[in-house]
């Protein structure tokens, strides 16, 4: 008779205390299903099918204007450039060498905006578009006149008439020629030290004129189809992914966190922030909050013809027999937040902590009950 007395008053004692309104760390599961019955949220169990639908990878590349343009010849002269010429002549006393003398070198030519240069004797010529070779021919043939089978020497010096600028999260920010070796996006951030962030979620931008184009730098190695030739006066900035989402509930801390991946999976997010914690996360009650696409929207609400976006609640159940497969295959998005629900029993410590004080739960119920 006593037992179920103390029994009743621990009945009619926690009956109290929950309706005090117990501490806790956010909404439970129930309250949270509770807004399925409103037109602006639909809640959603996730399973093979939704993950399918939900998990698109954040996909950028380049434009097939970036795909197509063909790689530069590195031997052809461009404004800008510097040229070294060497000029010899079959007399004792030519025109441009001093007495003595057979070789003339001519150090630093520069071509001008307009791609000509300037030679002695031989005037201004074109030289932007040429070849080293086939300008080398064409001073020969204008100094012919001049003076007895001439001999030129034609070397293409650094120039900025073909450069990139790298910046961002680089080995060495500069301005780089385009040679024959670094022809190619990939080349080119080789010969600047590589990246300078994690490859896993660094983005390379490239800017030419008015147009823009991005790609992963994993895409860039992993897919030679992705590299691009450059082209002078490109733009090229390293920089970290930017993409994080939030943590919030019984998990082991709740933060912003970024992304660690260029695919960031719900059970690779969970394991970013330490995991579930034992004794309060709910393994049932995982949500991902999402405002998502009208395209997306339209295909998990089966909706066709959608127009307008919508807010999502995902559900996670991690002990469904699929549970962990789900998690892993269901793709975390830019600002996503990760709710994790308290466990029942998790309010009902706290309850038989606040009735008997610092025992255990265990100890306390046997204690009220006369056990």
């Amino acid at each position: 008779m006593m037992k179920t007395t103390y029994r009743a008053s621990l009945c009619i004692l926690m009956c109290a205390v929950a309706g005090c309104g117990l501490p806790r760390i956010g909404p439970n599961k129930s309250e949270i299903t509770r807004l399925a019955e409103t037109d602006s949220v639909s809640i959603i169990a996730v399973d093979e099918s939704i993950a399918k639908a939900t998990s698109t990878p954040v996909a950028i590349g380049f434009s097939q204007s970036f795909l197509d343009a063909d790689t530069l010849t590195p031997d052809r002269i461009r404004a800008g450039d510097t040229l070294g010429l060497t000029i010899w002549e079959n007399v004792e006393n030519g025109l441009l060498a001093g007495a003595g003398a057979r070789a003339t070198q001519l150090k630093d030519v520069q071509v001008d905006d307009q791609g000509t240069i300037f030679i002695p004797y031989a005037g201004r010529l074109r030289a932007a578009g040429h070849t080293p070779e086939a300008l080398r021919q064409i001073i020969t043939d204008k100094l012919r006149d001049q003076t007895p089978d001439p001999q030129v020497e034609l070397r293409r010096l650094a120039g900025d008439g073909a450069t990139v600028s790298l910046v961002g999260a680089v080995g060495a920010q500069g301005v780089y020629p385009i040679e024959r070796s670094t022809r190619t996006l990939s080349t080119m951030l080789a010969q600047a030290g590589g990246v300078a962030v994690t490859p896993e979620i660094a983005r390379i931008t490239v800017l030419r004129g008015p147009h823009r184009g991005e790609v992963w730098f994993q895409d860039l190695f992993e897919n030679p189809q992705a590299d691009i030739a450059l082209r002078g006066g490109d733009r090229i900035l390293v920089e970290e992914d930017t993409r994080s989402y939030t943590a919030l509930g019984a998990t082991a801390s709740q933060t912003r966190i970024a992304f660690e991946t260029k695919d960031l999976s719900a059970l690779e997010a969970l394991a970013q922030v330490g995991g579930l914690v034992p004794t309060s996360s709910d393994p049932k009650g995982i949500f991902i909050l999402r405002n998502e696409t009208p395209q997306i929207a339209a295909a998990v609400l089966n909706q066709p013809g959608r127009s307008t976006g919508q807010r999502m609640v995902y559900v996670i159940n991690l002990t469904a027999p699929n549970g962990l497969f789900v998690a892993r295959d269901f793709l975390i998005r830019d600002d996503d937040t990760i709710y994790v629900t308290e466990a029942p029993y998790a309010q009902w410590t706290k309850s038989i902590s606040l009735l008997t004080g610092g025992l255990t739960p265990l100890a306390n119920a046997k204690t009220l009950v006369g056990g």
